[in-house]
């Protein structure tokens, strides 16, 4: 959707609204108030997320399975009915165009999209149609999920008398009088639930979970999870300048499917390597929040290099201190390494991902 049909209710109970990150325009809550037991909830028991706001392009027509197959970096043909994964549409030179979740149905194919990519998602696939039979829809409008992450996520699922769908696979239900579409994508680093019931029971869904126990959790809480996991966030850590394999993307595509569109150039990768960056955690000297973009510098034989860039920061529970992701070139990508922040910020220091977990 272009907008979240859940912004009042959340302004309303004391939200702070800013724009996505990943997604300038659209609004989502930064924080519900508390943002350490919203993380918490994430690490030891539920947090629920809004991503009411995302948008969805539907495929129809019986060569849309074979049509989306040879072009898209993970199975499309083969994937069940009820099948879901993480797919990717890269360029011819193997780099990320689109990152989105597909869900196989029998009349139909969905690939949920981040707020305001489903547009220019449909157009690029539109350029590789000719005579095929598909058609393409955009219905967003009908589509207002809602996220649920951490250990507890499928027991406030079961307080609502659903059972969460296997890992790969979507399910379709009925909950209080309405179809519900159950999904388990990656949700702040981790795996999650998303759960859809349309945009017009959206709301009474929310409250429900909340009265179930689940704890809403802002954009803060939720980059702070995901920060920690190393997860890279499409829109902020990867752009068409990234290789899959540099964002740390492996379970969004696939080596042994056969040809699509960039394969020749990711499984060149994988065979020879080659990188020249890929994307890592460093623990900051302090908690200020970096800036996207800043240089990784490192002075070697008494020259100044950047060597790196930030693309993310959260303040990190587990470590108690900053903690970014940026994208760092071979040869400096060792835990310990340690690196100045451009602009007099500070340092930053190579760890391992993900960083040890603290407890509730």
């Amino acid at each position: 959707m272009d907008r979240s049909p859940l912004l009042e209710r959340h302004q309303a109970g004391g939200a702070r609204l800013a724009d996505r990150p990943e997604a300038p325009g659209f609004a989502a809550p930064l924080t519900f108030g508390d943002v350490p037991a919203e993380y918490f909830a994430g690490r030891a028991g539920c947090a629920l997320l809004d991503a009411s706001d995302r948008g969805r392009v539907t495929l129809t027509g019986k060569d849309a399975p074979e049509f989306l197959h040879r072009l898209l970096a993970n199975p499309v043909r083969t994937l069940p009915v009820e099948g879901a994964n993480r797919n990717l549409l890269l360029s011819p030179k193997g780099k990320v165009l689109f990152d989105f979740d597909l869900v196989r149905w029998e009349e139909r194919i969905e690939l949920s999209a981040a707020p305001g990519r489903d547009a220019a998602l449909r157009q690029a696939l539109e350029v590789y149609h000719f005579s095929e039979d598909v058609r393409f829809e955009l219905d967003g409008e009908r589509h207002a999920p809602l996220e649920l992450c951490g250990p507890g996520a499928g027991g406030r699922l079961a307080e609502l008398g659903l059972e969460p769908p296997a890992p790969g696979r979507a399910r379709r239900a009925r909950w209080n009088g309405a179809e519900i579409v159950l999904s388990a994508p990656e949700v702040a680093g981790a795996r999650g639930l998303r759960l859809d019931v349309g945009p017009a029971r959206v709301l009474d869904l929310w409250d429900a979970l909340v009265r179930a126990g689940a704890k809403p959790c802002g954009l803060v809480a939720r980059d702070s999870l995901r920060v920690e996991a190393g997860a890279a966030l499409a829109g902020v850590d990867v752009d068409e300048n990234v290789y899959p394999q540099e964002a740390g993307l492996e379970r969004a595509f696939a080596l042994d499917k056969g040809c699509y569109v960039g394969q020749e150039v990711v499984a060149k990768i994988d065979t020879y390597g080659g990188l020249n960056k890929r994307l890592l955690g460093l623990r900051v000297d302090h908690s200020d929040p970096v800036a996207r973009g800043t240089a990784l510098v490192l002075e070697q034989e008494g020259e100044r290099r950047e060597l790196g860039l930030v693309t993310s920061w959260a303040y990190s529970f587990a470590l108690d201190t900053g903690l970014v992701l940026g994208y760092v070139k071979r040869h400096h990508q060792e835990p310990g390494t340690r690196f100045d922040l451009g602009g007099g910020q500070g340092h930053a220091t190579v760890v391992e991902l993900p960083v040890a977990r603290a407890a509730p």
